[in-house]
């Protein structure tokens, strides 16, 4: 198979705004992979590449070779390619990761090279999700959706998933069931912005504490203990606190679904980046241990309990594991009672007074919906905003083709700790919360502010500010003070403010937990 089979149905799906369409599309080009081939295939139609880490990203796309005018690339050597980015290691592995993406670009036409880029930059917007491409699969495969659905989620293994059911005959789909020690795609969050929005959407529901720590499933058999990530990744060499806690519980074989996170001596969450960092490293000097919060039970001693309802899940966990262990949780069972609303919010109150983030609301009837972002749980966390400055944008793809979309954020820098005094330093990226009319508004705005760029992004003199919410602040390396927003999005663009008035960098740093 081709590469530019899925480059064109990527830019396809990009162009069309109907789900069903979107499926369709994709699952021909499902049905045109080879068995072989579609690891590869399911990963990219999703927006990332099978090994999830390759070494690459923007900072190789600076200066690339002009498009080949005819597609010879294969899926097969494609990935063989990124396989090779990521086993490059020690001294002259950069300029080896970079010389593998020259190779690739210099092969590929204009459109793979979008996809390429996309998949590189991990920005690759197509509007083809895991949920979107799922659905794809039982379309490609003529199955009901709920029968591939579930075999993913039980499995945590689109891949295969699609492999069975395009390739595996009838009933290959019934060798996917729940395993201890193979993770599942886990439970979501919708959002709300307040505790009576959320409590509308679940019903009766349980209160608990929203903690910002590393989401993890834990998989116990006898002495054999599993630790996996959201992304499913293996983590159990890495926290062996944990394993030693699960083997200490008083049963035989559970998974449950959790969180670990660092606490100060006082109790109160470390910063997302510190925890997460103990987690990517397995510890190290002054490294503490980890504390575990749990909040469901997937499976105990023998039987699955993803479909009961949650309540019975949850009373279930309390007889599985220390009280310690579970996340803080009140119940709300009369959402009509003024009284039980309020004692809620001031639940939510009080979590977030000890530095939680807020409180997931949870559905008392039911089931665990895996891999899936339904109305039963559904989050509620208070909305930071900053005024920011806009300093490049890059062009859109598919439906935003045409378009200055992903948009640089800066604040301002008025003593010059970053640049030249009364500057800007820039904190990340986003593209989210635009609409049309905000995407056509700002391309014609953008482009009469341009100073320069090529042909991924155009630079613009610092005068455009717009309102961003976001969810924190993060350290991060990759931008000169040393700080990113976590999930920033677009609520407005304000041309009535002029770039002196937006937030400074000290600003932002006020919403870091641990000044950098």
């Amino acid at each position: 198979m081709l590469l530019s089979e899925v480059a064109t149905t990527s830019l396809a799906v990009a162009g069309v705004s109907g789900k069903r369409a979107k499926a369709e599309l994709l699952a021909g080009c499902l049905r045109a992979a080879d068995p072989g081939e579609l690891p590869a295939v399911v990963a990219w139609l999703t927006g990332q590449t099978r090994q999830r880490r390759t070494g690459l990203g923007w900072a190789s796309l600076g200066t690339l070779p002009p498009a080949a005018p005819v597609a010879t690339l294969t899926v097969t050597e494609v990935d063989a390619a990124f396989a090779t980015a990521q086993s490059l290691s020690g001294s002259g592995s950069q300029a080896a990761r970079r010389a593998v993406l020259e190779r690739l670009f210099a092969a590929a036409t204009e459109p793979e090279q979008r996809l390429l880029a996309g998949l590189v930059s991990g920005e690759l917007r197509q509007g083809a999700q895991e949920g979107l491409l799922l659905e794809a699969v039982a379309v490609a495969a003529a199955l009901p959706a709920v029968q591939v659905r579930r075999a993913v989620t039980l499995s945590g293994d689109l891949a295969a998933v699609a492999r069975a059911a395009l390739h595996g005959g009838p009933g290959a789909l019934d060798s996917f069931g729940l395993q201890v020690g193979r993770p599942l795609a886990p439970m979501l969050a919708a959002s709300a912005p307040d505790l009576p929005a959320a409590v509308a959407r679940t019903g009766p529901a349980g209160v608990e504490w929203k903690l910002d720590g590393v989401r993890v499933q834990v998989h116990r058999d006898g002495d054999d203990v599993a630790v996996f990530t959201r992304t499913l990744d293996d983590i159990t060499a890495r926290v062996p606190e944990v394993v030693a806690a699960a083997r200490s519980w008083p049963l035989h074989s559970a998974v449950l679904d959790g969180e670990v996170l660092l606490l100060t001596s006082g109790g109160r969450p470390q910063p997302f980046q510190v925890t997460s960092s103990r987690v990517a490293t397995g510890g190290g000097t002054g490294a503490g241990p980890l504390s575990t919060f749990l909040f469901d039970l997937l499976h105990l001693d023998g039987a699955d309990l993803v479909d009961i309802p949650a309540a019975a899940r949850r009373a279930a966990l309390a007889t599985a594991v220390p009280a310690p262990l579970l996340v803080p949780r009140l119940e709300v069972t009369d959402v009509a009672d003024p009284a039980a609303l309020t004692g809620a919010q001031g639940f939510a109150a009080d979590a977030l007074a000890r530095g939680h983030e807020g409180v997931v609301v949870k559905s008392l009837t039911g089931g665990y919906a895996m891999g899936r972002r339904g109305a039963g749980w559904v989050k509620v966390k208070p909305r930071l905003t900053l005024d920011l400055v806009v300093l490049a944008a890059e062009w859109g793809h598919g439906r935003r083709t045409g378009t200055l979309s992903n948009l640089h954020l800066g604040a301002r820098d008025p003593d010059g700790r970053y640049g030249p005094p009364g500057g800007f330093v820039m904190l990340g990226k986003t593209f989210k919360g635009l609409t049309d009319a905000m995407l056509a508004w700002q391309t014609g705005r953008l482009q009469e502010l341009a100073t320069g760029g090529n042909r991924w992004r155009v630079d613009v003199r610092p005068e455009l500010v717009v309102e961003v919410a976001f969810d924190g602040v993060q350290t991060s390396p990759r931008y000169p003070a040393g700080l990113a927003l976590r999930f920033a999005r677009v609520l407005a663009h304000r041309p009535d403010k002029p770039a002196s008035q937006a937030n400074t960098i000290e600003d932002v740093r006020r919403h870091h937990p641990d000044p950098v």
